[in-house]
């Protein structure tokens, strides 16, 4: 074998070794197909479990959150994290807050279209710096920052 030739086959091996090795590393989430339009995926880590059911107008039983339910659930945790997070940096904080989420479905193709988020914060007199730190920072979420610009997303704040 020439020595480029050589080279190459040897970096490849150590290059898939490698890129394997991150993969198995980095898994976050193990999804297990159960049958019946069922699934039960497990946080790794933690060994934390959760069961989804395809819907009941997508020929599911609608026993559990459905996947894109999940979807809907993500954004609002990330959203109550982000704001968390940037409200402890500044000293102040969010607690009890809670979000209220409306997931509308479209079709042609079959996709969450819109989703509507209301955010309802505790009586704690927020300043007008505090509450544009809040705002700023419920958009500034990686789910968020992730969706599709094509699906819709109204957000409503009540202080």
């Amino acid at each position: 074998m020439k020595p480029l030739a050589y080279f190459c086959n040897l970096l490849q091996h150590y290059y898939s070794q490698y890129f394997y090795t991150q993969l198995e590393m980095e898994e976050t989430i193990r999804t297990v197909y159960l049958g019946e339009l069922r699934t039960q995926a497990t946080h790794v880590r933690s060994g934390k479990t959760l069961i989804t059911d395809a819907p009941v107008d997508n020929k599911g039983r609608g026993e559990a959150f459905s996947p894109t339910d999940l979807l809907a659930t993500s954004l609002g945790s990330c959203m109550l994290t982000i704001m968390g997070i940037a409200a402890r940096e500044h000293n102040f904080d969010i607690d009890n807050t809670t979000i209220k989420i409306w997931k509308i479905m479209a079709s042609d193709p079959r996709r969450v279209g819109e989703v509507k988020i209301e955010l309802t914060f505790p009586k704690k007199n927020y300043s007008e710096k505090e509450k544009k730190i809040i705002e700023r920072s419920a958009y500034t979420c990686p789910v968020y920052l992730s969706l599709h610009q094509d699906l819709i997303k109204t957000m409503t704040f009540i202080f």
